[in-house]
């Protein structure tokens, strides 16, 4: 009887496997193209609508960029909000983006470096990363001599430079799982 018991059990478990296994292959070949892009927003080569901004006051946080605690980067305004749960803005400050753009949505903060050496060959810290785009991690950083200048546009570089006193500011709210909202 514990034989046959056992060749039935095996058999279950054959069968288990084949169906498990087909419907495996039915979903990856039904996957979206969208999975793993930004949790919210456009894919990098679609046009993007660019967040409201307020004429009177424009360093106020642009509406639409979202809710709760956040880290929000214009794109187009070269500048940083650091938003607290309550929506409120704890801090606001501009940056000097890399040559590599990510693309407009919903990211989470996926690690940090205390200090480290740039793609540039700078020595920085309080590097905070979020994305890639084609290879190139994408984070706000500081130099640690204290500079902010234009990056080399003959490379591929996605460090967002702020100043110091920003970038600590930065490093002591955007811990791992933090939102990131890029916007226009």
């Amino acid at each position: 009887m514990a034989g046959s018991s056992s060749g039935f059990v095996a058999g279950l478990t054959a069968a288990a496997v084949a169906v498990v296994g087909f419907l495996a292959y039915q979903a990856s070949a039904n996957v979206p193209d969208t999975l793993g892009k930004p949790l919210a927003g456009a894919s990098p080569k679609a046009p993007a609508t660019k967040a409201p901004r307020d004429k009177k006051n424009p360093v106020a946080l642009p509406v639409g960029s979202g809710r709760g605690e956040r880290v929000v980067y214009s794109v187009d305004d070269d500048r940083v909000w650091l938003v607290t749960a309550d929506n409120r803005t704890e801090r606001t400050f501009p940056v000097t983006p890399g040559t590599v753009d990510p693309a407009v949505g919903t990211y989470a903060v996926t690690s940090r470096s205390k200090a480290v050496t740039g793609s540039d060959g700078a020595q920085i810290e309080h590097v905070v990363r979020f994305t890639a785009v084609d290879g190139v991690p994408i984070g706000f950083s500081s130099a640690m001599d204290g500079s902010t200048g234009s990056p080399d546009s003959t490379k591929k570089l996605g460090g967002i430079r702020e100043s110091r006193k920003n970038g600590t500011a930065m490093w002591n709210f955007a811990t791992i799982g933090v939102k990131v909202v890029v916007i226009q």
